[in-house]
C-alpha cells in the first residue's frame, strides 16, 4: 500500500527503550544527532511516545536527576497512525511534529512518516518538477465548476496536476492550482488564461516553473 512506501521502517531508525535513563537518551541523541527519537517498550513492539533532547537538556540545566527513566520525559504518546491510515487523517496527525509514529494492524510499532518524506510525496502528487506553469484559479464554489474548467483547459493540453483550496470566510471563493504540463508554451497559456476568464474564471496567479 502507498503509505508503506513511504514509511521509515523500524529496523532503520535510532530508538530507545522505556528502560533507559535520561542519560541513556541524551547520550544516543547526541551520538546521533537527532533532536527526538522514539521510545519503545522492552521488547521493541509498542510505542511508548518520543522524547526530545530539548526537553532533556532542560531538565538537566534545572538540576534535574538524570538517572530518571526516559519515560519521566515521554512526549507525543497518542500521536500516532494506522500503516493502513486515511490520508486526511495522517496530514492533520503530523502537522505539529517532525515525524508521527505509524503502527502496523496489530498495533506494534512499524516505524515513522517523518513530515518531509510526506511533503515530497505531494509534490511529487502535483508533479511540479514536469510542469511548465501552475494556474491559480478562482470560483465561486458552485456544483460543476472544477469539471468546467478543467474542460476549458483540456481544449488546450492536458493537466499534469490539481489542488483545490477552501479559502476560509469566502473573501474569494474556492482556489484551484491547475500545473500544466511541460510541453505548454507561452502563446498556449494565454489562451488558456483567456477562455477561462471569458467563462468567469478568474486566473489571479501564474507561476513559471521553468523560470530560474
Amino acid at each position: 500500500m502507498l503509505l508503506k512506501t513511504l514509511v521509515k521502517p523500524k529496523e532503520r531508525l535510532v530508538t530507545i527503550t522505556a528502560d533507559a535513563t535520561l542519560e541513556d537518551a541524551l547520550k544516543v541523541l547526541e551520538d546521533s544527532g537527532f533532536r527526538c527519537i522514539p521510545i519503545l517498550d522492552e521488547t521493541g513492539h509498542i510505542f511508548r511516545g518520543n522524547i526530545y533532547k530539548m526537553h532533556i537538556y532542560r531538565h538537566k540545566s534545572r538540576g534535574g536527576d538524570m538517572s530518571l527513566p526516559v519515560t519521566t520525559l515521554l512526549k507525543n504518546a497518542t500521536k500516532t497512525i494506522q500503516v493502513d491510515s486515511a490520508f486526511y487523517n495522517i496530514f492533520f496527525s503530523i502537522k505539529d511534529l517532525p515525524y508521527i509514529a505509524v503502527l502496523d494492524e496489530h498495533g506494534y510499532f512499524y516505524g515513522i512518516l517523518t513530515h518531509t518524506r510526506l511533503l515530497d510525496m505531494l509534490s511529487q502528487s502535483w508533479n511540479v518538477n514536469v510542469g511548465s506553469y501552475v494556474l491559480t484559479v478562482v470560483s465561486v464554489g458552485e456544483r460543476g465548476d472544477l469539471a468546467a474548467m478543467a474542460k476549458i483547459i483540456t481544449k488546450y493540453t492536458s493537466i499534469a496536476g490539481c489542488l483545490t483550496l477552501d479559502v476560509q470566510n469566502g473573501t474569494l471563493g474556492y482556489r484551484t492550482l491547475f500545473t500544466l504540463p511541460e510541453n505548454v508554451d507561452s502563446e498556449k497559456l494565454k489562451r488558456i488564461i483567456d477562455n477561462l476568464n471569458r467563462k468567469q474564471f478568474k486566473v489571479i496567479e501564474v507561476e513559471d516553473l521553468q523560470a530560474e
